[in-house]
C-alpha cells in the first residue's frame, strides 16, 4: 500500500508552522529572535553557536537543558514512540491509523520537531512559543490525513516524561514548556 499526499495536504505542510517569537518582540533582542527563526527556518535544534548569545537571555540552566534535550533527542523520541506502540499496539499494522510505514514515519518525525520546538521556548525562557495560525493549520492537515489524535498527544506526554527524568533537577522549570504545546494539541478537535 503506498502513502499518497493529497493536493490539500500538499497546501497545509508548509502552513502547519507551529512555532512564533511574534510574542518575544518586547522581551527578546532583534539579533535572538532572528537566530531562533533561522534556525526554525531550517527545521534544525539550535547549535552550540546559536546557544551561547541565549545566556545573556536566559538561565544557565535552560539553555544547557535546551543542549541536554537536544543531544537526546533520538533516545527521548524512541522512547515516546515505543510508549505509543505499547498503547496502542495495532497503530502501525495494516489496518491501523499508522500504516503504512511512511505515515508512522511521519508521525515519529513530528515528535522530533515538537522537542525541537519546545527547546526554542526553552532555550528563550518563555513557554509562549506557538502560532495560533501554525496551530490551526496543523489541526486542518492533521484532520485531512486522519491523524490519531490520541496517539499524537499520548507521544507528546511521553516526550515530557522522557525528557523530565533525565533531567530530575529541572522537571518544574521545564514542565510548563512541554504543558504549552500538549494544551495547544490536546485542544484540537477530537473528531479528526
Amino acid at each position: 500500500m503506498n502513502f499518497q499526499l493529497s493536493e490539500k495536504a500538499k497546501e497545509l505542510i508548509p502552513k502547519a508552522r507551529i512555532v512564533s517569537f511574534a510574542g518575544w518582540q518586547n522581551s527578546h533582542p532583534p539579533d535572538i529572535i532572528q537566530l531562533l527563526q533561522t534556525a526554525e527556518d531550517q527545521g534544525r535544534y539550535l547549535t552550540d553557536a546559536d546557544l551561547a548569545p541565549l545566556l545573556a537571555h536566559s538561565s544557565a540552566a535552560c539553555v544547557s537543558a535546551a543542549q541536554f534535550l537536544r543531544e537526546s533527542a533520538a533516545e527521548i523520541v524512541a522512547e515516546a514512540r515505543e510508549q505509543v506502540l505499547a498503547q496502542y499496539p495495532d497503530l502501525t499494522q495494516p489496518g491501523g491509523d499508522l500504516y503504512p510505514p511512511a505515515r508512522a514515519e511521519a508521525c515519529w518525525r513530528d515528535f522530533w520537531h515538537f522537542l525541537r520546538c519546545i527547546t526554542y521556548g526553552i532555550a528563550g525562557g518563555s513557554t509562549e512559543f506557538t502560532s495560533p495560525e501554525g496551530l490551526h493549520y496543523m489541526q486542518l492537515l492533521y484532520r485531512e490525513l486522519r491523524v490519531p489524535l490520541d496517539a499524537m498527544v499520548l507521544g507528546l506526554e511521553n516526550l515530557k516524561a522522557a525528557s523530565l527524568k533525565r533531567l530530575p533537577d529541572r522537571q518544574q522549570t521545564l514542565a510548563p514548556y512541554f504543558d504549552h504545546l500538549l494544551t495547544k494539541l490536546s485542544s484540537f478537535s477530537s473528531d479528526i
